[in-house]
């Protein structure tokens, strides 16, 4: 203690002599100027980007200035947005588009005629069980139940629970029953929202506003694995937050927890683990992060969207798993989209919270408005009462035996595809499958390839990236008879052709992810992304290119 005492004043001493003989007007400016610099160093070097990527992007947003690059660019994107345009123009066999309202309505024999030409675009059959998630049950009877609720609740809003106080029973219903299966105790609560996406950001602006208003932290961030779905990244954005990004074990595909342990710092305002993750289909270990979560004092949300209707139900169905929800002291909440495996339609998933003093700060108040005071839960202010009531009645049509017996049919399916898989020679399994992902690696020829071939035999599966590789996730559909032994035998018979002609295929996904992957500017496969949906959106007829 002494010795620091004399190093205080000696730093004093130092500070006299260097301001010794010195007008007033001088030294305040340079402690003016210092402080300045100060500030604007700390900004520059504690941003969401290390300086490396930051000093990356200047060198390729200095290179773009050159006029020649520039162009080249240019032209670069020009193609792949004219390129994307004519596929999607393809998949509806280059119909005219309609580009204004009718001068007359069209009757109802006219609409129903086009909107069936509509629905039956498209070289996908999906009902087969070729395509990886997308459509996760598509029960004839559980179609019709669903189509005959949200009719009878077509014009009910959510919005207005005074108006439609039966849409606000079944929401709230939901929401408990979620919660009750999750292991939430009394005290639990939560929201209906319309997909995972806005369940993390909701988690995500919940602990922001406890951060900031409770905890004092000026400059929440977001600690997640690099697995964690990009909905983190979203919210991070929308919410002016900076996040981290915690690696992954390369064998396992787990998060890497003493990486996390390094990485939290006193702005950390939650940490994120998933179960299980998209890519890989790992969960990642949950107790884990509890227990840091409670130890470092800080929430803990486990994005259960992908597996949210699977996971509860794998005990019962023969699959038991580490405990992932409530019953983990640390975890404070929990988002599980009831619209994949929970067999509802697309647009409705649940955000759970252990107790409401989470809930409160996810809410969005306006006391002073002149039309009043405006309180909503989630984003949306006018929503969907037909999509809650869908919901509620997908829930009700299948109650906890409907969901085991599926669940231990898909569970089965995936089991069968990832052991099918690993005795393929020159493919391997990434982690170790826990739910219904399977994820293919190679060492020995181009992933993509693979992808691009099976592609021809009909299936449509997800390229991933960082690593290459490709995955199918395991639906309802998956489980028909012969679907599983049929996707094996195509992989291996694909296989076996690219380890006798690795190099053969360079279009399609193999030449786009290749590509994107090796583009140090990643805001230029940004840009890429742009064209792509702007193409979804674009009504133009693009001639295909003439073959000189």
């Amino acid at each position: 203690m002494e010795n620091l005492f004399d190093y205080i004043i000696m730093a004093q001493e130092y500070v006299n002599q260097l301001c010794e003989g010195k007008p007033a007007w001088e030294i305040i400016l340079r402690t003016a100027v210092t402080t300045i610099i100060l500030v604007w160093a700390k900004s520059f070097l504690f941003k969401n980007e290390s300086l490396l990527e930051r000093g990356k992007k200047t060198v390729f947003k200095l290179a773009r200035k050159v006029p020649a690059v520039k162009a080249r660019i240019e032209e670069e994107i020009e193609k792949v947005a004219v390129s994307m345009t004519q596929d999607l123009n393809k998949a509806i066999e280059n119909t005219p588009y309609l580009t204004k309202l009718p001068e007359e309505g069209w009757s109802p024999e006219q609409i129903m005629e086009e909107a069936t030409k509509y629905t039956k675009f498209g070289s996908y059959n999906w009902e087969s069980g070729c395509a990886s998630g997308t459509v996760y049950n598509g029960n004839k009877t559980l179609t019709d139940i669903m189509t005959r609720v949200y009719g009878m609740s077509t014009w009910t809003n959510p919005l207005h629970p005074d108006v439609f106080p039966g849409v606000r029973k079944m929401e709230a219903e939901v929401v408990r029953m979620c919660c009750t299966l999750f292991n939430g105790d009394a005290r639990s609560c939560g929201c209906m929202t319309t997909g995972g996406t806005e369940s993390i950001i909701m988690a995500c602006k919940a602990y922001r506003e406890y951060a900031i208003n409770v905890r004092g932290i000026k400059n929440p961030e977001i600690l997640v694995p690099v697995s964690a779905h990009a909905a983190f990244d979203k919210g991070a954005q929308l919410l002016m937050m900076r996040i981290r990004h915690v690696p992954l074990d390369p064998v396992t595909m787990k998060v890497d927890m003493v990486a996390m342990r390094k990485m939290i710092n006193r702005n950390t305002c939650m940490l994120a683990g998933s179960a299980p993750q998209f890519p890989h289909g790992v969960i990642d270990p949950i107790e884990e992060i509890g227990a840091l979560g409670i130890e470092c004092n800080i929430p803990v949300h486990v994005d259960a969207c992908l597996g949210g209707f699977l996971i509860p139900f794998m005990d019962d169905a023969g699959f038991p798993l580490s405990p992932f929800d409530f019953r983990v002291k640390g975890v404070t909440s929990i988002s599980a989209d009831t619209h994949k495996y929970g067999y509802a339609p697309k647009g409705s998933s649940v955000i759970m919270y252990r107790e409401a003093k989470w809930r409160h700060h996810q809410f969005f108040v306006t006391p002073d408005w002149q039309g009043g005071i405006y309180a909503t839960a989630t984003i949306g202010g006018s929503r969907s009462g037909g999509i809650v009531a869908a919901c509620w009645a997908a829930l009700m049509y299948h109650g906890i035996q409907g969901y085991v017996d599926y669940t231990r049919m898909v569970i089965e399916t995936t089991k069968k595809i990832e052991l099918g898989c690993r005795g393929i020679p020159g493919i391997f399994i990434y982690g170790k499958p826990e739910v219904s992902v399977v994820a293919l690696g190679s060492k020995s020829f181009n992933i993509y390839a693979l992808s691009d071939r099976m592609t021809k035999r009909g299936w449509n599966l997800n390229a991933l990236q960082f690593p290459s590789s490709i995955h199918i996730a395991v639906t309802v559909l998956h489980t028909q008879p012969g679907v599983a032994e049929r996707f094996i035998t195509d992989i291996k018979e694909i296989a076996e052709e690219l380890l006798k002609n690795p190099c053969k295929d360079s279009g399609g996904s193999a030449a786009l992810y290749g590509m994107a992957q090796s583009i140090p500017d990643r805001s230029l496969v940004g840009e890429m992304a742009w064209c792509y949906l702007d193409a979804i959106y674009s009504t133009k007829q693009l001639e295909a290119p003439k073959v000189k």
